[in-house]
């Protein structure tokens, strides 16, 4: 529906935004080790991604899963992802609008709100998947399985998406929408448009394979966070700042 292209704004105070670049990297190594590492696809997931009904102790997998103790696995499931399609995606949403918010934060900063997004979005998306939508409603309308795993970084990507339109809401920016039409539109519009995808398919459960609660989880989790943990100075306001100060009078 909506893949980010370009934005065209310059950091500030970094040269290279490393966490967001290391992210990147990290997200590519694990998917190769999920598609090309002696353990298949299912072992993976089942070590490290994300079962809600595990989480809480309703079920148990088998002796040696997961990799790690439970409760990791709301971060550890943030690093894997389904396909070549999920990794690029998520990718992309990383690689326009990361350096933008790691510069606003600084690097330790970002590395820290990018995993609280994530881990928030994981514990938002598992408490959703034991919710029905209403009495008698219609199994389409059901809200993700307890025993269906949650992989994937949209959750910290999700935050910092928020965190981008919060920071930059007016800057216009390069994106393919509804599947390869290229368009340059203020970011409140697109990630607007975005949002709003992301609403409807989770009230409308239009796919449990995709973790929408995670997306609007992650969301929130950004837009609470980034004004507590941008720098003290406003990149916006400082820019306006700046230019009003280049114009003659």
């Amino acid at each position: 529906m909506f893949l980010p292209l370009h934005d065209g704004v310059p950091l500030q105070h970094m040269k290279t935004p490393v966490v967001a670049r290391s992210l990147i990297v990290a997200c590519i190594l694990v998917h190769l080790v999920f598609v090309f590492g002696p353990l298949s696809q299912d072992e993976m997931v089942g070590g490290l991604g994300l079962i809600p009904a595990v989480l809480f102790g309703f079920e148990r997998l088998p002796e040696g899963y997961p990799f790690v103790p439970v409760w990791m696995t709301l971060l550890t499931n943030i690093f894997l992802h389904g396909s070549w399609f999920h990794l690029i995606g998520n990718m992309l949403f990383l690689w326009v609008f990361g350096d933008n918010v790691e510069d606003a934060m600084g690097h330790l900063r970002f590395l820290a709100f990018f995993v609280l997004c994530g881990v928030t979005a994981s514990f938002v998306h598992a408490v959703a998947s034991f919710t029905i939508v209403g009495a008698g409603t219609p199994e389409s309308f059901m809200l993700p399985t307890p025993q269906r795993p949650l992989i994937g970084a949209s959750g910290g990507v999700a935050g910092v998406v928020a965190a981008y339109v919060i920071l930059y809401p007016r800057v216009r920016i390069w994106a393919l929408f509804l599947g390869g039409i290229p368009l340059r539109l203020p970011a409140y519009w697109a990630i607007g448009f975005w949002l709003a995808v992301q609403l409807a398919s989770a009230i409308l459960g239009s796919d449990e394979r995709v973790g929408w609660f995670a997306h609007l989880g992650g969301f929130i989790a950004g837009a609470i966070l980034i004004p507590l943990m941008r720098h003290r100075y406003d990149p916006v306001l400082a820019r306006a700042a700046a230019q009003e100060l280049q114009t003659p009078r």
